[in-house]
């Protein structure tokens, strides 16, 4: 993707709105430009535009196979599926999909999350990309996303799997006085917080973490807080349901999650894994085994 096709996906409103300067702007799309370059399997890119600005997704996968829509998470952008898209593309028909007003090649328009205007976005990409029903794969913010269009939209998500989705436990703020502490020590504090706030502590994600502090020392976050959905909400919620979250994410209230979706959604699977936190990582294959259908065993409910 070159750069002047990046810079047109971005005019919806100006790169300033969510960066800290267009110097740093340049930093994040050179990096995430070489990152789509690696991307492990073929793909075409598409800009599709709606009414939040112009739209970027990669679609991987066979022309005839199941759609598959990909939703990642805040300050991140399509290729935090690098790692997991080599085995869905050879069952679906993938479309990982920017989000408006994130770190990708989409426009910067944010729309508030108290209105209806990010379903109205995605519908402009769906009927776009022609599916009507999809499964959905969404992390975090994308989670939210997803859920969000899943209670708008009834009966178009086929089957949903949800990694530390927001909108169902609390946002946690206990960690942001210490944040803002490590922010006086400049970069160094900044990869800190971001091993705080990722649960990203190990040799295996270094790569990783120095992407995630790449586009955190240049890129202004969302800062409103992801609206709650209600138990009444959660019930209307009737496709099969794979949720997994992090026993120590210090984003998000993985338990009150886990409680809410095991008490509220009827055809749910869910999953804590005691020793992750926010960034869940490695859970290719049980995304896909809920996807193509095969039996997933239900944790029992612990108290």
């Amino acid at each position: 993707m070159s750069e002047r096709n990046v810079d047109t996906a971005r005019r919806g409103g100006g790169m300033a709105k969510i960066y800290k300067s267009e110097s740093g702007a340049r930093k994040v799309r050179e990096r995430y430009e070489e990152l789509l370059g690696e991307w492990p399997v073929p793909a075409e890119h598409q800009r599709i535009p709606t009414r939040e600005g112009e739209t970027f997704v990669v679609v991987s996968g066979p022309q005839d196979a199941p759609p598959l829509l990909l939703l990642h998470g805040s300050g991140a952008n399509t290729t935090m599926w690098r790692d997991e898209i080599t085995s869905w593309a050879q069952h679906f028909r993938t479309y990982a999909v920017d989000i408006i007003g994130e770190a990708g090649a989409s426009a910067p328009s944010r729309p508030p999350l108290d209105s209806n205007r990010l379903a109205l976005w995605l519908d402009d990409v769906l009927e776009s990309l022609g599916l009507e029903t999809f499964s959905v794969v969404a992390a975090s913010l994308g989670g939210w996303v997803a859920l969000d269009y899943a209670v708008r939209r009834p009966g178009r998500i086929t089957r949903l799997a949800l990694l530390c989705p927001g909108g169902i436990g609390a946002q946690k703020m206990g960690w942001l006085p210490l944040a803002l502490c490590l922010r006086f020590f400049g970069r160094r504090g900044v990869r800190q917080t971001t091993r705080i706030a990722t649960g990203l502590d190990t040799k295996l994600t270094e790569q990783v973490l120095d992407d995630v502090v790449l586009t955190f020392t240049q890129y202004k976050p969302r800062t409103e807080r992801l609206p709650i959905f209600s138990d009444d909400a959660l019930r209307h919620l009737t496709m099969p349901m794979l949720v997994i979250v992090g026993a120590r994410d210090v984003m998000l209230d993985s338990a009150v999650t886990a409680e809410r979706v095991r008490h509220c959604v009827p055809n749910a699977t869910v999953h804590v894994l005691p020793e992750v936190g926010h960034a869940i990582l490695g859970q290719a294959d049980p995304v896909l085994n809920f996807l193509v259908d095969e039996p997933q065993p239900q944790p029992p409910l612990t108290r």
